[in-house]
């Protein structure tokens, strides 16, 4: 999941925004200030109803963001990178660079999350009593009794030992430390997944049926979404242990053809040298790699101003691209990963340009793992 904008960083970690998130928004919005705020507290005028509607949105969302940054920090004191934080549609994800290394840091980066919207919930619980207790507006009172109870039941949902919710991590840790196995562990927490992402479908099916009500198709698209997520998870864990002690260097293309940052658009797009290799390039500023052009964005840039327009311009900044070391594990990298040329992985060598990797680059390796190490193919 990539941000559609980025917020900035908090405590070193990128922090940024799906498009998404404005739907969930709007209906918690909208929820508060026409619902549950009119009918607890009728005759206020409309704009007081949705300006704490929207307030309470807005602080929802910084518990979401607190819940995430805690499994972050957790993460980084436990030795694993976080590539950076996503609030969307469902809540947030904070992206991890690799995995943990122990059952015991798998154990303390999940259980930091569901841990700090408990206590976000008590907290909220003690203001909404100490608001009461000196008479402060009722709304008021309302709004942070609303945000106690959705923290307190955030964590407990996140509790629940079905991955890729945070108790998901907890069950894995857990088979883990019994088996040792990482990979079988991980399959039982995703299998897990599946079973409770297929319970909240069918109960919510029910729901809806039986009472005609948005909140049962709400149920059910959560369900929906746990199942493609532990599937996916549980793939790319299978992946994962096919991979595992294969370096970058095996799958990347050696010495990939750069392009000088000054190159104006129309110089690029006609060079025959990058017309038909590849869909991306690295570009290079005195031979020090600065971010990655796709040839898709140099051709958006209209014909008349193609001969004005530098390459630099127009390519992706080295702060928003992937760059991997030349020995680091290719099952480390694979998680960082997605569709399109923009999102090609630059190999490092001491800070030089040796590389480029892609996801088809990673697929032809698996498959020529699978190909030539009937050992390996249990792990598809």
């Amino acid at each position: 999941m990539r941000a559609t904008f980025v917020l900035g960083r908090i405590a070193g970690v990128r922090v940024g925004v799906h498009w998404s998130v404005l739907f969930i928004f709007g209906i918690i919005a909208l929820g508060l200030s026409q619902g549950r705020l009119p009918e607890t507290y009728p005759g206020r005028a409309w704009a007081v109803y949705w300006a704490a509607g929207l307030c309470t949105a807005v602080v929802f969302f910084a518990s979401l963001l607190a819940h995430e940054l805690a499994h972050a920090v957790v993460a980084r004191r436990n030795g694993v990178e976080v590539d950076d934080i996503v609030l969307w549609l469902l809540g947030g994800a904070a992206r991890l660079k690799s995995e943990a290394s122990s059952p015991g840091a798998e154990l303390r980066i999940a259980g930091v999350g569901p841990l700090v919207s408990l206590l976000l919930g008590g907290l909220f619980t003690l203001c909404a009593w100490l608001l009461d207790l000196v008479s402060a507006s009722g709304i008021v009172v309302e709004m942070v009794a609303w945000l106690a109870g959705i923290n307190v039941l955030l964590a407990i949902f996140n509790a629940v030992p079905a991955a890729p919710l945070d108790g998901g991590r907890l069950l894995r840790a857990f088979l883990w430390w019994r088996t040792g196995d990482r990979l079988r562990a991980t399959a039982g927490a995703t299998a897990a997944g599946r079973v409770f992402g297929w319970l909240l479908v069918a109960l919510g099916l029910i729901a809806f049926m039986r009472t005609g009500a948005f909140g049962g198709l709400w149920l059910a698209l959560i369900g929906w979404f746990l199942i493609a997520a532990a599937t996916a998870e549980g793939r790319q864990a299978q992946l994962r242990g096919v991979l595992a002690g294969v370096p970058v260097r095996d799958a990347m293309t050696s010495e990939p053809l750069t392009v000088p940052a000054d190159t104006t658009v129309a110089g690029f797009i006609t060079d025959a040298r990058y017309r038909y290799r590849h869909s991306a390039f690295p570009v290079t500023d005195d031979g020090t790699p600065v971010g990655l052009v796709t040839l898709d964005s140099a051709r958006k840039v209209p014909q008349a101003d193609a001969h004005a327009v530098t390459v630099r311009e127009v390519m992706v900044p080295l702060s928003q691209t992937t760059m991997v070391e030349l020995d680091s594990p290719l099952a480390d990298l694979l998680p960082r990963m997605e569709p399109g040329a923009e999102h090609r992985a630059l190999v490092l060598d001491h800070g030089r340009l040796v590389g480029i990797v892609s996801l088809s680059d990673v697929s032809r390796t698996v498959a020529w793992l699978m190909n030539t190490a009937p050992g390996r193919r249990d792990g598809l």
